[in-house]
């Protein structure tokens, strides 16, 4: 049976004011990183069901049950209170169930979970991922700062294969740079397979019945070139890190 990925994240809306002069109109755009991620596990065999941040905001699951359909969870780019603020709560102040600790719970109880890098995952731009206060934490391989944790690098860095895992097994040990990651601190459980600037890139971690795995970077530009995107072994990397977790 075709093992299915729940993605949340991955998208964004910008609204611009152009000014020329004496006048000035605006435009709104919609997008979403996703497509990269998306077209590597549906190639490596996986169903994936995407849930932009909007959308995420309200359809994410609520329960434990609902979660328990997915194989593995995978938060990419989406800030903790997107999970902690539903409307209900935010403009009616009414108790909804705690869906960062449905998340610690579905790990525990034999689910996974992989969280990737972002301007709103980790602790994010000016902390407001948020997520190191939050049950996720819990079931992470790495610590997460509370302060604004991204490393910008315009320069480009490298990240490196420090230890042999089952997940990475067979890709090329030149990677290409990546632009910036969030800097997380190892937890002593932790399986660090690769580092970029001596800081966590992919760690694993076992947690009750479940795993989970971080991937420090992003998954699309702009931390991900397209030198990083449309890299030969970009979908093995996926592929081999989702399938270790599902295993």
């Amino acid at each position: 049976m075709m093992k299915k990925v729940l993605l949340a994240g991955e998208s964004w809306m910008s609204y611009t004011t152009h000014v020329k002069g004496f006048d000035s109109f605006y435009t709104s755009v919609y997008e979403t990183g996703e497509k990269w991620l998306v077209a590597a596990l549906e190639k490596g065999g996986y169903e994936v069901d995407f849930l932009p941040n909007h959308i995420a905001a309200e359809q994410f699951p609520y329960t434990l049950e609902e979660l328990r359909s997915y194989d593995c969870v995978i938060l990419s780019d989406i800030g903790a209170n997107t999970l902690l603020l539903p409307a209900a709560t935010f403009t009616q102040s009414k108790k909804m169930p705690n869906r960062a600790r449905v998340i610690r719970d579905y790990v525990m109880e034999g689910g996974s979970l992989l969280m990737i890098g972002g301007y709103l995952t980790f602790s994010g731009v000016d902390a407001k991922g948020k997520w190191h206060d939050t049950p996720v934490q819990e079931v992470l391989p790495v610590e997460i700062l509370t302060v604004d944790d991204r490393m910008e690098h315009c320069e480009g860095v490298r990240p490196v294969i420090v230890k042999e895992h089952e997940a990475l097994k067979g890709i090329k040990t030149e990677w290409p740079e990546v632009l910036g990651y969030n800097k997380t601190v190892a937890k002593e459980e932790a399986f660090v397979a690769a580092v970029v600037e001596g800081d966590p890139f992919i760690a694993f971690g076992s947690y009750g019945k479940g795993r989970s795995a971080v991937f420090t970077a992003d998954c699309a530009p702009h931390w991900a070139p397209p030198e990083f995107c449309e890299w030969e072994s970009y979908d093995q990397i996926w592929q081999g890190i989702v399938g270790w977790l599902t295993d």
